[in-house]
């Protein structure tokens, strides 16, 4: 790290997020570390920051080499992106499922009170954790009926974050994370997997999509901004954690429309519903209440739906053209 200037460590630099937050960070001067399994690894969504962010090794699952990074470079700041992210799979994997997601966070956490105390943590959380809630939209003290191995992790290194904080005076802090996207998702997300259909089937490389229940809802931003508001979390004077939301809800079915008519296309045509991937009806709309973030940090998501929506599709439509 250079003297004199603020240092982030981040891991899960190589996704989505880890990619906006390293942009935004570099933009405001800090020295960038993130924490990669192999540090020679693809950077896949950071690979354009090769060569302006530092790389060390760690892994979620091998406790030490956590430790070791906190204690070898002690930054200013931390933000815990990494996770696994796609939620089905932790019903094939709970076990490795919770030990990446609360193993890793207690360990990062009991590193920096063991050896970088005043360094100030971000943690990740998750909407997941709300589960079949009592109420929606949900805030930071909503109660938490989780439905997955991936929820009720989330919802522990939730818990943990707040507990640290108490019993030994971290400047640990929660990010309540509700549905974020942008072009650098993964294709193998709703999302994704929706603009990247309307695109390829304006260019006339496919001719079909198909889904599950398009009637789900789910609280949408765009990831830049739910990046910034964990800066903003950070920088605040009292650690604490934030819902960050839209506080709008969206069904499939909106992103669906809005994704195909931005190419001029009627969804309808194209769109097949395959039973067998339609889920059960869920007890609560998941959308959050991001008062308390608005409130006290002056944060409010920047794009709008429609304009993340047609930001996907503008991608898409650049990547597979190229291809052709």
């Amino acid at each position: 790290m250079s003297a004199g200037r603020r240092s982030a460590l981040i891991t899960g630099l190589t996704g989505q997020d880890g990619s906006f937050l390293a942009e935004q960070l570099l933009a405001d001067d800090h020295a960038v570390t993130g924490l990669v399994q192999d540090d020679g690894a693809d950077l896949r969504s950071a690979g354009h920051l090769a060569g302006r962010v530092d790389l060390v090794q760690g892994d979620l699952l091998e406790p030490e080499t956590l430790i070791a990074a906190v204690a070898d470079l002690r930054p200013d700041e931390i933000y815990h992106l990494a996770a696994p992210t796609f939620v089905p799979d932790s019903w094939r994997h709970p076990a490795r499922t919770l030990s990446a997601i609360v193993v890793g966070t207690a360990t990062l956490l009991e590193a920096v009170a063991d050896h970088s105390p005043q360094t100030r943590v971000l943690v990740a959380g998750s909407a997941e954790m709300f589960g079949d809630a009592p109420e929606s939209p949900q805030r930071e003290d909503t109660p938490c009926r989780p439905r997955t191995p991936y929820s009720t992790a989330k919802l522990a290194a939730h818990q943990l974050v707040g507990q640290l904080r108490e019993r030994r005076g971290l400047f640990s802090c929660s990010a309540i994370l509700y549905n974020h996207e942008s072009e650098r998702r993964p294709e193998n997300f709703v999302t994704r997997k929706i603009t990247r259909a309307a695109a390829a089937i304006k260019l006339g490389l496919a001719d079909e999509l198909t889904l599950g229940d398009t009637g789900a809802t789910r609280d949408w931003s765009f990831a830049g901004d739910m990046m910034r508001g964990c800066r903003l979390i950070l920088a605040h004077d009292t650690p604490d954690d934030y819902v960050l939301a839209s506080g709008i809800g969206h069904t499939v079915d909106d992103l669906l429309h809005v994704a195909f008519a931005h190419v001029g296309l009627d969804p309808g045509a194209y769109v097949r519903v395959d039973p067998d991937l339609v889920r059960g009806p869920e007890q609560t709309k998941p959308v959050g209440d991001p008062s308390r973030a608005r409130d006290r940090l002056g944060w409010a998501p920047s794009v709008t739906f429609e304009a993340l929506v047609g930001r996907m599709v503008d991608a898409d439509l650049e990547q597979l053209a190229a291809a052709v």
